[in-house]
């Protein structure tokens, strides 16, 4: 586990593009943490630094975006649990569909059920800390050696 501090949006976008560089097919990024903790603002950093030349929308509504592959160089998938009742609910909207051959980028991945247990998933947590954010970082074990 490592604790990186993100001061302000420069570095919020620096973290996500060293989180980019790592991303394959398969993986997870759960993004945990309060209301204004930085979730969405991390996703759009990982999304544009994957090459998404446009505005990238809070899926909290629609629940599920996704991203293909051109431009990006990877297809991604952003999901916003925080809407969901109960885990169940994720085989209901056809998450595993969306996954296939993408990287997911879950916000409120407990509201899901999670994703911890699946072994390529780099959980982080975000709080804030004054007018920046504390990101508190732990990879499972596909993610060692390439955490950011």
């Amino acid at each position: 586990m490592a604790r990186r501090e993100l001061p302000d949006l420069a570095a919020m976008e620096a973290f996500g593009a060293a989180i980019a560089g790592q991303l394959r097919a398969g993986d997870v990024i759960a993004l945990e943490g309060g209301l204004g903790a930085g979730k969405t603002t991390l996703a759009r950093a990982i999304i544009a630094a994957l090459g998404y030349p446009h505005e990238v929308p809070s899926p909290t509504f629609t629940i599920i975006e996704s991203y293909d592959a051109p431009p990006l160089s990877l297809p991604v998938v952003h999901a916003d649990f925080y809407r969901l009742e109960r885990p169940k609910e994720v085989e209901e909207i056809g998450l595993d569909d969306y996954r296939e051959g993408a990287a997911l980028i879950a916000e409120w991945p407990q509201n899901a059920g999670g994703f911890a247990h699946e072994p390529a998933c780099l959980s982080i947590t975000l709080e804030t800390a004054g007018k920046g954010r504390i990101a508190t970082v732990k990879g499972a074990a596909d993610w060692l050696g390439r955490m950011p």
